[in-house]
Formats: structure tokens, sequence, C-alpha cells
């Protein structure tokens, strides 16, 4: 076993960051997500969805404002 007379010593190192910001910690910003990463590249985003003419049939008819109102009513009362 080790000598107890010896006590065990322990520094402090200090910390890599020099400012308060915690990208600074990081060599690379990350390829998707966080503040300080590339914004969205708009260029290589897809166009708009356009549904078949069958999904479009199947889909229903968006409710009229008259009808929009009396479901807000019945849903506060």
């Amino acid at each position: 076993m080790s000598d107890k007379s010896e006590e065990q010593q322990f520094t402090i190192q200090p910390h890599p960051a020099k400012t308060n910001n915690p990208s600074d910690l990081t060599s690379e910003p990350a390829e998707h997500g966080g503040l300080q990463s590339a914004s969205a590249n708009a260029y290589n985003a897809r166009g708009p969805h356009v549904p078949t003419k069958e999904i479009a049939q199947g889909l229903e008819k968006p409710k009229t404002h008259d009808e929009l109102k009396a479901e807000a009513a019945k849903l506060n009362s």
C-alpha cells in the first residue's frame, strides 16, 4: 500500500475558455444546429409540395369563416 505519511496534493487547472461563449471551446461549429452554426442553405431547399390529384380530392374542404366562428363559439362556451 501507499505511505500514509504523504498527503495527496491537488492543483487547480485553468479553464480553457477565454470568453463566456461556450462555442469557443469547440474547434469546429456543429454542422446542423447551435447558435454559431451556418445558416440554413436556401439554395438547396426543395420546392413546395404539390399533392397529386388523388390526394387533393381525398382532403376535406376548408371550413368557411362562419363555420370557424361557430366552432370557436362552441369551444369557448
